[in-house]
């Protein structure tokens, strides 16, 4: 009993001190629509995105500790990585999904609807199949981040982001080509 009391003693001391959780705050208050708008881009879902920002910022929380300055590229970043994990895990579930037998189905959407949806499919198909830092580096100048953000995130040179970015789009226009021909 005297263990539990004095861990929670410490515990309050902690939060009662406030600096890092108020610094986390401040910090969470400023990226949180940034990275989930840079999720929703990859992921394509609102929810989704939202779920992909609140393990991004609570991995960021362990992380980081009280020294957010530098945790502003990496929660983008992480972002993006979480959200193609997300459409992978998804990838396979569908595929095992296929496997099993089909109960009923939905009622069709309008021709509009499906054509943009499977447009979207097709890039996160697309995007899932080039290089990690290709697929980032599209999904965050997309996703609104400029060059000098993107250059913080990935820990490059402005000037290079742009050499970058050009070379991501030329692989996805070749995967997207091949996508179409195949």
């Amino acid at each position: 009993m005297i263990g539990l009391q004095a861990r929670h003693s410490e515990r309050s001391e902690r939060v009662d001190d406030g600096c890092d959780t108020a610094g986390f705050e401040a910090f969470f208050r400023e990226h949180y629509r940034p990275v989930v708008r840079v999720a929703q881009t990859v992921a394509g879902d609102p929810q989704r995105a939202q779920d992909v920002a609140q393990e991004v910022f609570l991995a960021a929380y362990g992380r980081f500790s009280g020294d957010y300055e530098q945790a502003a590229g990496w929660v983008r970043v992480a972002a993006v990585h979480t959200a193609l994990n997300v459409i992978r895990g998804e990838r396979r579930r569908d595929r095992r999904q296929l496997l099993m037998p089909a109960g009923g189905g939905a009622a069709p959407s309008a021709e509009d609807a499906v054509i943009e949806r499977e447009g979207r499919a097709e890039l996160r198909r697309v995007l899932r199949r080039l290089p990690r830092r290709s697929a980032a580096i599209l999904v965050m100048r997309h996703g609104g981040m400029s060059y000098l953000e993107i250059a913080d995130a990935l820990g490059v040179k402005v000037g290079h982001v742009g050499t970058l970015l050009r070379r991501a789009e030329s692989a996805l226009r070749k995967e997207m080509d091949r996508e179409t021909h195949s």
